[in-house]
């Protein structure tokens, strides 16, 4: 017998992470946005320290994570909702408030994951067009209907690193429906540099509709735990954990996330090694003639100008041991995508591109 999945289910495109493997040496992998340096060593510790406990079921409501989050970021705990990663948090927001005949919009070069949760929910994606590679808020209101439920702005975004400053944002808000939810999707919120910038939390304490998406994924260095946390109005909170997983938080994840949280020096060791270096490698790219689109994060954009010369440069990095992102599935095939990495890391791409280019 052959079962049919729900409308919508069948057009989603599974999404492929960034390479793990390549080349037969030492890897480098610059694919994934993850933190070079590592996990925080205060969360390992605490990670080893929950052995004897793993046979107790977790909390499920991880009130001990969402206090020290709302401690920290001077937020009302009420108000928090831990997920396994945002992506949980994307997919039930979609899941909640979207539905057949409802539109989810997002920019044409956001993260992949908002066509797919909107899809899984049976509701339509809606790109709207970003002609400069980067967050266009006139062409996100314009392809506003009256069927749209959703919007998510990525900021900044994965992968162009596009940033929208604060007061546009507040301006953008100001133009949509009371009725839309705006969802900022914060992943990279620790690495901005841009002074004029929100991550959301604010907006949130001033309006029912606007959601705050957060990750341990980035620059805490925990994306192999799974742990993401939104913001929003104690009724979308509510909601949302009416349907998350019970217990979608283990006990050692829970732990590594607490510890973490306030390991400072290790943040601001992370924060210091991304600066220094993303300018760094962002000089020597340019010098080799590489168009580098500005932008925020742990990662860089760069355009080789074709299809063709970004996919053989792709695969000569690989042969060397070194993974980039190809950005084909984001619509940008002439480009790649590069975490920031350590000192070492960098010179070695420095070398290969030069050899790539000779």
């Amino acid at each position: 017998m052959k079962f049919t999945p729900r409308p919508g289910i069948l057009d989603i495109e599974p999404y492929i992470p960034g390479a793990s493997k390549g080349g037969s040496g030492k890897v480098i992998k610059l694919s994934s946005n993850e933190n070079p340096l590592g996990p925080s060593p205060e969360a390992v510790k605490a990670y080893k320290d929950t052995a004897e406990k793993i046979f107790r079921y977790p909390d499920g409501g991880s009130v001990e994570l969402r206090e020290a989050l709302a401690k920290k970021h001077n937020m009302d705990a009420g108000r928090i909702v831990c997920g396994t990663g945002s992506d949980e948090l994307i997919s039930l927001l979609c899941r909640a408030y979207c539905g057949e005949g409802d539109e989810v919009l997002y920019t044409e070069h956001g993260f992949l994951m908002y066509p797919i949760a909107a899809l899984s929910a049976g509701a339509t994606p809606v790109k709207a067009a970003e002609p400069e590679r980067k967050t266009d808020l006139n062409a996100l209101l314009s392809a506003v209907t009256d069927k749209t439920k959703m919007v998510f702005i990525a900021n900044p975004n994965n992968p162009t690193g596009a940033l929208v400053q604060k007061d546009a944002l507040l301006a953008f808000h100001a133009k949509l429906r009371s009725d839309i939810i705006l969802v900022i999707d914060s992943a990279y919120a620790e690495y901005v540099e841009e002074e004029n910038f929100t991550d959301g939390r604010d907006m949130v304490d001033q309006f029912d509709n606007v959601v705050m998406l957060r990750t341990f994924s980035k620059i805490y260095g925990l994306g192999g735990m799974r742990v993401g946390w939104s913001y929003s109005s104690k009724e979308i909170a509510d909601i949302l954990n009416r349907i998350r997983g019970i217990f979608n938080l283990s006990i050692a994840t829970q732990a590594a996330a607490l510890a973490a949280l306030f390991d400072d020096e290790y943040i601001e060791q992370s924060f210091r090694n991304n600066s220094e270096q993303k300018k760094w490698i962002t000089s020597r790219l340019e010098d080799m003639g590489i168009h580098v689109y500005p932008g925020e994060g742990n990662f860089i954009l760069f355009t080789l100008g074709t299809k063709e010369k970004a996919i053989a440069c792709l695969n000569f990095m690989k042969e060397r041991g070194i993974l980039l992102r190809g950005m084909m599935a984001y619509g940008l095939p002439d480009c790649l995508r590069m975490t920031i990495g350590l000192p070492e890391d960098m010179q070695a791409v420095d070398e290969a591109m030069k050899e790539f280019f000779a």
